[in-house]
């Protein structure tokens, strides 16, 4: 009777384990099959195509986190709401997965319609930003280059900025993330600029010294030879000029200064001062003043800037233009004498380009009456 009683008795303990081991293993197969389940609709959720119908842009801010940037994404319907499992979730996951989650860019994007979450994370780790930036072009004046900060522009944000020193600002292309704010903009404008002089004004060419006292008015001559000339080859020509004038004690009697004078900068006129322009006694007419005006006119360029530190080696104190087209440049001259002759053929060659304006015009005259369609000169 023992024996039988042991023998049911070790029948039901392998009974029971091996119902233990069915058990987990159901229980193991179940949960294969879940994750398989899980595994295959986050990876459907995150490949399928989005349900924005058209570009979106979107920001991706200074320092998101992967989560950030995922819960932003789905409070702004870029990626879905309200799914089973939640979209931030498995965009972190996907990005986790595919080993990006530390690539993401600050920027803007112009994420394409139906953009998957799959597009949007290459997007933002992969793709190129929109460009936003406030140009300083070679030339401007602080006033014009304040206005153009001070423009409505929702992608800027602060209050407006005041005009800096004239001549304090890098003539080059400034990149900004939106949200940044105008006066940090304007902020490193004049933080290049200050490097680039201290720059230039270090490899300077010693010759200079005589007549350019320090680094502020190397930028005032620079700012003039910017106004004269748009030809960056003969930059270093037109600042020799200058310079030379300086030594001999001769006023630099150039044009963009006089009319600086009249506009302060607030302006941009396009013509040869007026006679009584030229007459008009400013701190700023080199016509009227002995040696450089008080300040830069503009804001000069890096080439600029190069042309004062390291002129040409010339004898030439006189330029005037070839044509009335700058693209033409300038004629040079050591002596007056030589001058005047190239100012006779600059005449000469503006009246004949005056001439073949006024029958350029007559001929598109008579072709519209003609008939034929006209487009504008170019």
């Amino acid at each position: 009777m023992a024996n039988e009683r042991e023998k049911r008795a070790k029948k039901r303990r392998r009974g029971g384990l091996l119902d233990i081991v069915n058990a987990l293993l159901t229980l193991t197969v179940l949960g294969i099959l879940v994750a398989v389940g899980i595994f295959l609709y986050g990876a459907n959720q995150f490949y399928a195509p989005g349900a924005v119908k058209t570009e979106t842009n979107f920001t991706v801010e200074k320092g998101s986190s992967v989560m950030t940037t995922a819960r932003r994404l789905e409070e702004q319907g870029i990626i879905p709401q309200g799914q089973l499992l939640p979209s931030e979730w498995l965009f972190w996951a996907g990005a986790r997965a595919l080993k990006k989650e530390k690539d993401i860019k600050a920027g803007v994007y112009a994420l394409p319609a139906n953009a998957s979450m799959s597009d949007v994370l290459r997007e933002i780790t992969e793709g190129k930003p929109l460009d936003f930036f406030v140009h300083v072009i070679p030339g401007d004046t602080a006033y014009l280059v304040a206005e153009r900060i001070n423009a409505d522009n929702p992608n800027l944000s602060g209050e407006p900025v005041t005009p800096p020193a004239e001549g304090s600002l890098l003539a080059v292309r400034y990149d900004y993330t939106p949200g940044d704010t105008r006066q940090s903009v304007l902020d490193k404008m004049q933080a290049e600029m200050k490097a680039k002089v201290a720059e230039i004004w270090a490899g300077r060419d010693p010759s200079i010294d005589s007549v350019i006292k320090s680094p502020e008015e190397m930028v005032t001559l620079a700012s003039i030879v910017e106004k004269e000339t748009g030809l960056e080859t003969e930059r270093p020509q037109v600042a020799a000029v200058f310079l030379n004038r300086l030594r001999k004690n001769m006023r630099l009697q150039t044009d963009p200064t006089v009319l600086y004078g009249v506009t302060e900068g607030k302006s941009v006129i396009n013509r040869s001062p007026t006679s009584s322009e030229l007459k008009q006694r400013t701190p700023y007419n080199t016509y009227q003043i002995d040696g450089l005006p008080p300040g830069p006119i503009a804001n000069p360029g890096e080439a600029a800037l190069k042309a004062v530190a390291n002129p040409a080696t010339t004898k030439d104190l006189y330029f005037v233009a070839k044509s009335a087209n700058p693209a033409d440049g300038h004629l040079f001259a050591e002596n007056y004498e030589q001058h005047r002759k190239n100012v006779r053929l600059y005449r000469k060659a503006a009246a004949e380009a005056e001439a073949e304006a006024a029958r350029e015009a007559l001929e598109a005259e008579q072709a519209e009456e003609a008939g034929e369609k006209v487009e504008p000169a170019s």
